[in-house]
């Protein structure tokens, strides 16, 4: 069920801009993407919007207002969220990601793991919660039932996701195919990619409840 033309018009716009702006889903694909090519870019973009779902799904039952309204729920999956970050982090400043501290293209284990880590990565990002519940229900209808107006809305974002998020993974694949074969680039990579992770965990864990955007 969708919205009125204009209410449409104005949701597209507005979201084709915040996908467009950096987020920490967008900076895990860019550095999936730079050290193992555009390939596992793309896994993370599948991952990352899979758990995308998952929000979209609990925005339409009214879990999100659950989240929102409790305390402790919201405490508890941004520190998990921040503490996964972090572990991702370490491992990765430390070389236990199964990657060895080289810069090569991933293999069908490797996606499997980028994929598992995208789908978590976003799962338990609170401010995803948050931003869907604060974002998609501004361009309901209120005349009409709204989980379904939601539903579809959140699919759509979904859609625009997959096609911004995916350009970030082809352009950013390119550039690291360019730089991967030299010297040092693999451990400087693995040594960004370890530290934007915690910075992120970091962020995530300093959240506050009131925040409205993903």
């Amino acid at each position: 069920m969708l919205p009125d033309s204009s209410h449409l018009a104005l949701f597209l716009s507005t979201t084709l801009v915040l996908l467009l702006i950096p987020g920490p889903a967008v900076l895990y694909i860019v550095a999936q993407s730079v050290e193992h090519g555009r390939r596992a870019g793309l896994t993370a973009v599948g991952g990352i919007h899979v758990g995308s779902t998952v929000h979209v799904a609990a925005a339409t039952v009214g879990l999100s207002a659950l989240l929102v309204s409790s305390a402790l729920a919201f405490s508890a999956v941004k520190l998990v969220g921040a503490a996964y970050l972090i572990f991702l982090g370490v491992q990765r400043l430390l070389g236990r990601d199964g990657n060895r501290g080289e810069t090569r293209a991933a293999g069908e284990r490797d996606l499997r793991r980028i994929f598992r880590q995208g789908i978590v990565v976003n799962v338990l990002n609170p401010k995803t919660a948050l931003f869907f519940f604060a974002f998609l229900p501004q361009f309901v209808d209120p005349s009409r039932s709204a989980a379904p107006q939601i539903a579809v809305l959140g699919l759509i974002w979904i859609a625009v996701g997959l096609a911004s998020d995916g350009m970030y993974a082809l352009l950013s694949g390119t550039v690291g195919a360019a730089v991967r074969s030299r010297p040092g680039f693999a451990r400087m990579q693995r040594v960004v990619t370890g530290f934007v992770l915690i910075g992120l965990g970091v962020a995530a864990a300093l959240t506050g409840r009131r925040t409205q955007h993903a």
